[in-house]
């Protein structure tokens, strides 16, 4: 195989043919030519012209011939010469800046873009190109994000963590059940912290399994909700409402991940609720089966709704870290719903309440 850079194949390849074209011309009209222009003074002599008188117009026809041929040649041989490189060049120039940008892209710089060029299937690699220079800088972007948020996360209990253990060893803090308490709490918030981000990891990546079959969401949420309400002591003046029609039909998901996604709504539902109701209601329509978690809480501002799935996200920080929430739990709730094909939304009116809703496609 021949190896050269683009632009010397296309040059190259239109030489190649322009040489065929000129070498084809030249065979053709070295055998063609003088063979017609004999039959032609044939006819227009009438045997008048004396064979001599008849090889001299031959050969100066033939001369004449071959000097307009190589006047053409060179004429018409660097005219092409020229517009190919000219063409070949147009043609290379957005590649070249292509790889420039990712020489860019290599050093750290993801903001430039190829320009648009003239050329379809050029702008359409060019536009292909801009597309995953965007997703590039999208992911570059959220991954400082994540290092930010995490380091923000760890730096909490690893501070209080380090303070308390050295007032310990110091002996400037007395021992005591409750401080112990505090300790196991933040390093559980760790673990914890740790295994959702473990979890989300999986879910980006496309790891985690999902066993998708034709689940019943009654039994499911009803054993739910009973499991809250038996595990749950500082429930208070908050009820714990179910609303499911018997007929209604079953989901194609998997129902641990459905399990975890309603833990992880009714824990939020009800972290942030003192008082009236967190209800869970279910309902079929358009071969589509929709769960909503209500509750009469705190609820959260409009300007605040667009974030609510990002990672770390928190309308109220210091009340979230008592809590032990990581911040994850609803990032994952959209992951898990979206890969089981589904879709998630959230309304809130501060201090009235906030309703999460999702749905999953009919089995």
């Amino acid at each position: 195989m021949v190896k050269g850079n683009l632009r010397s194949r296309l040059f190259l390849s239109h030489m190649a043919v322009m040489t065929v074209g000129v070498l084809t011309l030249l065979v053709i009209g070295r055998l063609y030519t003088p063979r017609q222009m004999v039959i032609t003074l044939q006819r227009y002599e009438n045997g008048v012209m004396s064979l001599h008188r008849r090889t001299q117009l031959l050969k100066g026809f033939e001369d004449a011939w071959s000097k307009g041929m190589v006047w053409s040649i060179l004429v018409g041989g660097g005219a092409a010469g020229g517009l190919s490189y000219w063409v070949s060049r147009r043609i290379i120039r957005p590649l070249d800046q292509m790889a420039e940008i990712t020489r860019q892209f290599a050093a750290g710089e993801l903001t430039a873009r190829v320009p648009p060029s003239e050329i379809l299937e050029i702008q359409r690699l060019a536009n292909s190109f801009n597309r995953m220079a965007s997703d590039l800088e999208g992911v570059e972007q959220r991954r400082r994000e994540l290092v930010g948020d995490l380091t923000h996360e760890l730096r909490t209990p690893l501070t209080i963590l380090h303070g308390y253990l050295e007032g310990l060893a110091d002996g400037t803090i007395p021992p005591q059940p409750e401080l112990y308490e505090r300790l196991a709490a933040e390093t559980t918030r760790l673990q914890r912290l740790v295994n959702d981000l473990q979890e989300l990891s999986k879910l980006e990546a496309g790891y985690l399994p999902i066993q998708a079959q034709a689940v019943n969401l009654e039994p499911l949420l009803t054993s739910l909700i009973q499991t809250f309400q038996g595990q749950r002591t500082d429930l208070g003046q908050v009820a714990l409402l179910l609303d499911v029609p018997a007929d209604l039909p079953a989901v194609y998901a998997d129902p641990s991940r459905i399990e975890q996604i309603l833990i992880n709504l009714l824990g939020n539902a009800l972290r942030y609720t003192d008082q009236g109701q967190v209800e869970v209601r279910a309902w079929a329509e358009a071969k589509r089966v929709y769960v909503a978690v209500a509750d009469t809480g705190t609820g959260i501002a409009e300007a605040d709704l667009p974030y609510v799935f990002e990672r770390f996200w928190r309308a109220d920080r210091s009340r979230n870290r008592r809590s032990g929430g990581t911040g994850l739990g609803l990032t994952i709730c959209r992951r898990l719903v979206t890969v089981q094909g589904g879709e998630i939304t959230v309304t809130s009116q501060l201090n009235q309440g906030t309703t999460f809703t999702f749905w999953l496609p009919q089995a």
